[in-house]
Formats: C-alpha cells, structure tokens, sequence
C-alpha cells in the first residue's frame, strides 16, 4: 500500500521534556523503530509536527536583539523541516530502513486573504503558567490560550490549499523512496497574479498538509500517529473509553478539543471523503497494529453498525 504518516510533535518531545537535542533524538529513535517496519511492504511518505520547536526558534528569535526584526514564522518553520528531517532520515537509517529517505524542504500554498490570519488558533512553544504566559504575551505581542493544564503562544494557522513541491514528491514516492516532507505544514506562502511566490506570518497544521500530500498521491492509508491510544468517547468523564471505528459521515455531531484531537479528527474526515480509504489515528507504538487494524481508532467513509469501544 501507499501510506501517509501525520507524525505528531510528540514524536519529539513529550509534555514536560526540556527541548534539548539528546532528548528530542531519543524520542526519534523510538519513532523510526516504529516507522522502518512499514517501509519494508509499503510506500511510505512521512508528515511530521514542529509545533514546540518553531515556537522555541520564534521566542529565541524574538530576545535576539542583535537582531533589526524578529525571523518571521515560514522561515523558521523552514529550519525546523531541515534540522527535523534531519534527524527522522537519519533515525530511519539506523533503524535498518534501506530505501532511500529523503526529507524535502516544502512550501505550502495559502491565500493571504484567509480569515485565520484574524483569529490565531494554532499552538506553537512550550507551556507556561497562566501568569507568565500572559507576562509573555505583553512582552511579544502574542496570542495565547490555554491547551490542557498550560497555556501556550497561537498563531495564524490558515487553509492549506496545495503543496507546491507536490510533483517531485510523487516522483520520489514512485521511484521507491521513503519521503519526508510537509514538516510543520510546510514554509507557508501565497501566490501573487504572476505565480511569485511571497512567505507568510503563520504556521499551517501539518495534519491537514497530511491529508492534502495523501490525496495527491493516491494514498491507501492515512496514519495519524500521536500521544493517544485511540479517539475516547465521552472524553474528560470518568465514562470515557477508546473507539474501535467511527464513520466519517457521523463525525460532524461530535465534539473534540479544538487544540489537539480537532484537527487530527477532521483531517481524517477530508482524507476519508476525498479517497474512500480509511484513516487510522494512535499511538505512534501501535503503528504496525494500527494498519492491521486491532489497535486505534479506524475511521470509514459511513458509521459501522454500532460504534464499539475498543477494550482499554
């Protein structure tokens, strides 16, 4: 099959870890240990996040006062697809991975125009304590809100609407080799009346980019490998138990954090409904069980006969 992995940030770092380099090569070594045996059958093309690591070159950017003006977000989310990608093909390497693994710089196309430029939503950085997260947003001019028991810098995260570098992507992917590419959401950019392309204030989410590159190539799987065994039903309650299947067609009346499993959610919804092929969100341990289908959560293009949860 051809898969397409979403490779969340907490492949890097896990809540609470101090974003040294040793510590975020650790978590990736467990990651291309879960990766590298899917390479072996499949076409493999890998998404991953780069939320707390563009938020630290951001906050490191901006009390560099060497500097005229602050770095802006698309070239800092370039830095982290190449220092990421980076380590992720090298990890692979070492994990027995013997294709090629390429990992391409990409620029994501957004319309400068979008509304989400007025409403920032997409977390970047680490978490702080209410107090000196809003200390810091006085000092920055950031937008800040709370995501779990922290509270963290957001940015402008708007629509993806295609990945420029997608044709030499499929060609890497139809010669064989294992790429990695829309890191972060790719470097986001708009387009001007004569095709000039101009980078933009903002961070897309690699999810959606995800399904955008599974789509253009065909996919036949999208894994959404995260920190979360499944998607729960009744989450936050004492009733909250893990979902086996769900279809995409009911997914519209249900609930999820706008911050975290939202997105996740409704970018399997897009990949479902544009391909017929199911999309599988877990965790990122379980990759070999989530694409046999016995571990996460698979979501299908209609609800299954009843919504079961799977056995915790």
């Amino acid at each position: 099959m051809r898969i397409v992995i979403a490779l969340g940030g907490n492949a890097l770092l896990a809540r609470g870890d101090k974003p040294d380099a040793t510590i975020q090569l650790a978590h990736l070594r467990t990651a291309a240990e879960a990766i590298a045996p899917l390479t072996v059958d499949h076409d493999v093309l890998i998404c991953h996040g780069n939320g707390p690591q563009v938020g630290l070159l951001s906050l490191e950017s901006e009390t560099d006062h060497t500097l005229t003006r602050p770095y802006p977000l698309d070239d800092l989310v370039a830095e982290t697809q190449g220092m990421i990608g980076y380590w992720l093909a090298q990890a692979l390497h070492n994990a027995g991975v013997r294709k090629p693994v390429l990992g391409l710089i990409t620029q994501t196309l957004v319309d400068a125009a979008d509304p989400a430029f007025a409403a920032p939503t997409k977390f970047v950085g680490p978490g702080y304590p209410r107090d000196r997260a809003e200390e810091l947003a006085g000092q920055h001019g950031w937008t800040v809100a709370v995501d779990g028991d922290r509270w963290r810098r957001v940015v402008a995260s708007p629509e993806p609407l295609r990945v420029i570098e997608q044709d030499s992507i499929t060609r890497l992917l139809d010669a064989g080799s294992v790429v990695i590419c829309g890191g972060g959401g790719g470097a986001a950019v708009s387009e001007d009346a004569v095709g000039q392309l101009t980078g933009v204030e903002a961070v897309v989410d690699k999810d959606y980019v995800a399904t955008l590159l599974g789509i253009a190539v065909k996919a036949q799987r999208l894994l959404v490998l995260t920190d979360v065994s499944a998607v729960m039903a009744d989450y936050g309650t004492p009733a909250a138990a893990p979902l086996s299947t769900l279809g995409a067609d009911e997914l519209h009346d249900m609930a999820f954090p706008a911050g975290s499993m939202g997105p996740k959610i409704e970018a399997c919804r897009r990949f479902v409904t544009a391909t017929g092929q199911p999309a599988i969100i877990g965790a990122l341990s379980d990759a070999r069980a989530l694409l046999a289908g016995t571990a996460g959560t698979t979501i299908t293009p209609t609800a299954p006969a009843s919504v079961t949860p799977r056995p915790g």
